[in-house]
């Protein structure tokens, strides 16, 4: 036991490890407390009435996911907001002049990826 703290000891007194150790806690902790998080628009009383006749699927379905599709939340969305926006932006690109004067300069994509971020 002792020498499990020592290494333990030894890994905290590296910077870099230290830093990426903490962000690796940061990020779940983000996603803990995300999964907590509720959609807008999602009548709570209404799922938790029907969450209790889940067929065996849906019961692992959830046990999977961290109970995320039993609460309806934010991290059960996972990366498909963001898939959608963009495939939305680069058909905006091909109607809308303006959109795909900024789609196709390099200097901008910063803005274009803070666009698609809002219409997420």
């Amino acid at each position: 036991m002792k020498r499990l703290i020592t290494n333990l000891q030894n890994i905290w007194k590296v910077e870099e490890l230290r830093k990426r150790i903490i962000l690796t806690l940061g990020l779940i902790l983000t996603y803990r407390v995300g999964s907590f998080v509720i959609l807008p628009g999602v009548k709570y009383d209404a799922l938790t009435s029907t969450a209790t006749d889940q067929n065996f699927l849906e019961s692992i379905l959830s046990v999977f996911s961290g109970g995320g599709f039993t609460n309806a939340s934010i991290m059960a969305l996972g990366i498909m907001p963001y898939i959608s926006a963009s495939i939305i932006m680069q058909l905006l690109g091909m109607a809308v002049p303006a959109v795909q004067k900024k789609c196709k300069t390099k200097v901008n994509l910063e803005e274009n990826k803070l666009i698609t971020t809002r219409v997420c």
